[in-house]
């Protein structure tokens, strides 16, 4: 069956007792023993819960997956599966990545825990000349966050393998609707499933997906032990977000690449990032890659004061986070990336001119007509202020 279809089916046939459409919700800490040192499978819900195993079943069949495991967050993923390697162990991970990643492997590299080394990954030479005697991961986001690069996965596997890595993808960005690495090789995936899997703002959380049995034990494992699982009532938000992902990320893609190509035309932008765009460095792997370009578009100003800009929308809202069914403006320099140092912003080319737009489902002349607006209330060039990272 295709997924869409799938992601349906497997929400809708889990009560065996009632006959429920929706999942039930099992609201509860713990659960009765049938007697002792015998329970029903489930005893307290940090260790399982059947909602949450409902969602982690579905998770892995989108993603092709043997099992996964859903945590409280997207960081708790990424928290989750560093926790897998050895002290010492080294980690090469892309040198854009979001700014909550990089700010936990500084910090893990800081306390001795990891070696870190941010590289370029769409430069193979470059990641072969990092590996060490003790890499034992290669972590990869694509398309990269905000600049919406997109490496070749298939080639960083097989490269991987030569030198035995475990290869990490956030699919964050694209959703298993639009990219499946386990079609290209990965070991494992990471979700937060705060975006676009559950898509309405209103719940955060995150998975770890695995490709075989023998690493899904071992995450769900280190989430019991590490305490990163979440709540049954999040995973019930997340399996109803879930049944609806298809027709959104339809319907986000064909609006970001209507506003891609608006913004690719406007005298005031520099440079438009987005995948779609047959101008985009990326587009050609892109393609071969994904089944959608995704709803994630950013862009740079060629000058003027960016506040006027962020100011002034009416349907974009100025907030972090993505992939929920409004649409949003931000900053990254400022807002989402703030927490990485200026040298590796400088590195990953996350400059002051640079805004980030998560792309929702509303009608796509009415969101254009609200940048064309903020567009045209810009004023002289000043380089905005750095916030404090939170």
């Amino acid at each position: 069956m295709q997924p869409e279809t799938r992601a349906i089916l497997a929400t809708t046939h889990t009560d065996s007792e009632y006959g429920s459409i929706v999942t039930p919700l099992y609201q509860t800490s713990n659960f009765r023993f049938r007697e002792p040192g015998h329970s029903t499978g489930y005893d307290y819900t940090r260790s399982g819960n059947p909602t949450r195993n409902t969602l982690e079943h579905v998770l892995a069949d989108l993603e092709g997956g043997a099992g996964s495991v859903a945590v409280s967050t997207g960081m708790a993923a990424i928290t989750t599966v560093l926790a897998h390697f050895k002290v010492g162990s080294h980690v090469i991970a892309t040198h854009d990545c979001y700014g909550g990643t990089a700010r936990l492997l500084k910090l893990l590299e800081s306390q001795g825990k990891l070696e870190v080394s941010f590289v370029d990954l769409g430069n193979i030479v470059a990641v072969r000349s990092a590996i060490k005697p003790n890499t034992a991961c290669l972590w990869i986001e694509t398309p990269s966050n905000p600049l919406l690069r997109v490496v070749d996965v298939g080639a960083l596997v097989k490269l991987a393998k030569v030198y035995g890595l475990l290869v990490a993808v956030d699919n964050t960005f694209m959703s298993p609707f639009f990219f499946r690495p386990f079609d290209f090789g990965a070991d494992v995936i990471v979700h937060s499933t705060t975006k676009w899997l559950n898509g309405h703002s209103d719940v955060v959380s995150g998975a770890v997906v695995s490709r075989t049995p023998e690493l899904a034990e071992r995450f769900h494992w280190l989430a019991n032990a590490l305490g990163t699982t979440t709540g049954s009532f999040d995973s019930w938000l997340v399996l109803r977000g879930v049944k609806t992902l298809s027709v959104r990320m339809k319907q986000h893609a064909v609006n970001a690449q209507a506003v891609a190509e608006f913004l690719l035309s406007h005298p005031l932008v520099s440079e438009v990032y987005y995948p779609g765009l047959e101008s985009d460095p990326s587009h050609e792997i892109a393609k071969s890659q994904f089944t959608g370009f995704g709803g994630i578009v950013s862009f740079r100003l060629t000058a003027g004061n960016i506040r006027d800009v962020l100011g002034a929308t009416k349907i974009f809202s100025l907030a972090e986070s993505l992939g929920g069914v409004e649409s949003l403006i931000e900053h990254p320099a400022t807002m989402s990336h703030a927490s990485m140092t200026p040298e590796l912003r400088e590195a990953a080319g996350i400059t002051e001119n640079l805004i980030r737009l998560s792309i929702g489902i509303e009608h796509v002349d009415d969101l254009i007509a609200d940048l064309d607006q903020a567009l045209s209330a810009i004023t002289v060039w000043e380089p905005a202020k750095e916030a404090a990272p939170c």
